[in-house]
């Protein structure tokens, strides 16, 4: 048995209080444009590690925090910043072009209750493009300054990119963070995916291309590529997976290259699209045996338009976006949402609503598909406001969005903060299923209801410019959760900007709820019209 010495317990209390100073948070002076506030630190080795959640929201910057790859994303309006605990790379997207430039820090960064601290003063200029002023850090005052003064890329003092690191040096970094200094070639790596439902073909590029054009025949997909360059050993190491049985590189002319993949026996369709994030082209190729099942589902469906569900984005603890004087979205969401189920009910008989909530509670977003999917429904429409960062701004409008990858910078980050509520959920894992595994059923599924959403979309734009005092910014696009998850035609509203006060007054007034949801009350039925005659005509043919 262990005898305790006083001597023993002396250490302990001394190790623990070591521990204790290790992670005690500091706090240097920050001038913020005149005005004076604070921003955490440490101290390691005589340099000033500070909190880059706190100095993000400092400059005013969205920050998202992958807690599994211990990643940090912040994101200015023209500018992304991407950090990793325990890692010396800092890389800065530019959002106007896309490109992508990394740099190294002489030292890493580390990791403390989900934040990652940073080395301010080998990180000041990278802040600074970002941010589009000149941070200047003192280290003998501890005191940041944030000044007026423009600041941009090429001004940097440390041009340390990632291609003038020594190869030994490098740490480990992602393959979608190395995308751009990973091969000369345009298209250089492939992997193949069995899902549940189908295979998914990535095809690695190192800088954005357009779609390839493709086709299958005598069970072969072809894959076009003409004046990209694809490296010679593509297919070295790819390994067949599910339909695809092999895979083959095909030089037709000088710059000229095509991509074969054999296929077995088993498949349907293919469907090519690009990964926004990585910039590498996605195709599947669907599963003969799943889409049969599909088709023989919806011949046995009724096809009668007899069921409309309306979805009030947020709710409970989710209080959605809060506007410039407090409102919050989930109570103007909830109020549209009851409004317009009540003109259906009394105006379009025969046509039954279905809410996915009717009260201020919170309701998973796999649960509003779900609802909407087992009520048999023939329209989804989810209703939310919008919002910016900056509060009492001058941008206001709707949007009505429809379920495709997001095209702009800004619809990305809109359908990122709608997305964002599946943190508070038991089990927010699930969703990477959704848009992992069975990507290939909701590619698929969808497709086949977007030519009824893309006119119900319309119709609402149309009526929208007419009924309603909030000016129109038109049809979208992005990749909401809660519309992948409603197996039918589909629409997410934003009827307007909460952090605008003409907006928010509107959105707020039993009279501007009653406008808006007249404005989608008349689109629906005018909708109706055209999908009855669809249907009918579909019918006799």
């Amino acid at each position: 048995m262990m005898r305790i010495t006083p001597a023993y317990i002396f250490l302990l209390i001394i190790s623990f209080v070591s521990s204790i100073e290790a992670q005690r948070l500091y706090k240097i002076t920050v001038d913020n444009k005149g005005y004076e506030t604070t921003l955490s630190y440490v101290s390691r080795n005589g340099l000033v590690f500070v909190s880059s959640k706190e100095l993000a929201a400092l400059l005013l910057a969205n920050t998202f925090y992958n807690e599994e790859a211990a990643k940090l994303e912040i994101k200015f309006p023209s500018y992304n910043i991407k950090l990793t605990a325990k890692n010396q790379f800092i890389i800065i997207t530019n959002r106007n072009d896309n490109t992508t430039s990394i740099y190294q820090i002489p030292v890493s960064t580390f990791l403390i209750e989900k934040d990652i601290f940073i080395p301010l003063k080998y990180c000041e200029d990278y802040f600074s493009v970002a941010f589009g002023n000149k941070l200047i850090f003192d280290n003998s005052s501890k005191k940041l300054t944030i000044s007026n003064e423009p600041y941009s890329q090429n001004q940097l003092s440390i041009q340390k990119s990632l291609e003038n690191i020594n190869k030994e040096k490098k740490q480990e970094i992602t393959k979608n963070d190395i995308r751009n200094n990973k091969s000369n070639y345009d298209v250089y790596g492939l992997v193949i995916e069995e899902k549940s439902n189908g295979t998914l073909i990535r095809i690695k590029t190192s800088r954005k291309i357009n779609i390839p054009r493709h086709s299958i025949k005598e069970k072969t997909l072809f894959v076009f590529f003409p004046g990209i360059t694809v490296s010679p050993d593509i297919t070295s190491g790819v390994k067949s997976a599910g339909l695809v049985k092999g895979v083959r590189r095909v030089a037709v002319s000088q710059r000229n290259y095509q991509l074969e993949f054999l296929l077995n026996e088993g498949f349907s369709t293919s469907e090519t699209f690009i990964d926004n994030e990585s910039n590498d082209i996605m195709i599947t190729i669907h599963n003969q045996l799943f889409t049969n099942r599909i088709t023989e589902i919806d011949n046995k469906t009724k096809w009668i338009f007899d069921t409309v569900v309306i979805d009030a984005g947020h709710g409970g603890k989710d209080p959605g976006a809060i506007g410039v004087t407090g409102v919050k979205e989930k109570d103007v969401n909830l109020k549209i949402a009851l409004k317009l189920g009540s003109l259906i009910e009394r105006e379009l008989p025969g046509v039954k609503v279905v809410h996915t909530r009717k009260t201020d509670e919170f309701v998973e977003l796999y649960k509003r598909g779900k609802i909407a999917n087992e009520a048999g429904g023939k329209l989804f429409i989810s209703i939310h406001c919008n919002s910016t960062l900056k509060k009492d701004v001058s941008h206001r409008g709707f949007e009505v969005y429809l379920l495709r990858p997001g095209k702009t910078q800004d619809a990305i980050e809109i359908a990122e903060f709608e997305n964002s509520v599946i943190k508070l959920e038991d089990n927010p894992d699930r969703y990477q299923k959704l848009t992992d595994e069975n990507f290939i059923l909701v590619s698929m599924a969808h497709s086949q209801y977007m030519r009824f959403s893309e006119k119900f979309s319309d119709l609402l734009n149309q009526e929208w410019k007419r009924g309603v005092d909030i000016p129109s910014l038109g049809i979208k696009q992005a990749g909401f959760y809660v519309l992948v998850g409603a197996s039918m035609p589909g629409v997410l509203i934003e009827t307007g900007f909460l952090s605008n006060r003409k907006d928010e007054a509107y959105l707020n007034s039993a009279n501007g709820q009653t406008e808006i949801a007249r404005s989608i009350f008349s689109s629906i039925r005018k909708y109706k019209e055209y999908y009855d005659n669809e249907i009918l005509e579909k019918s006799v043919n």
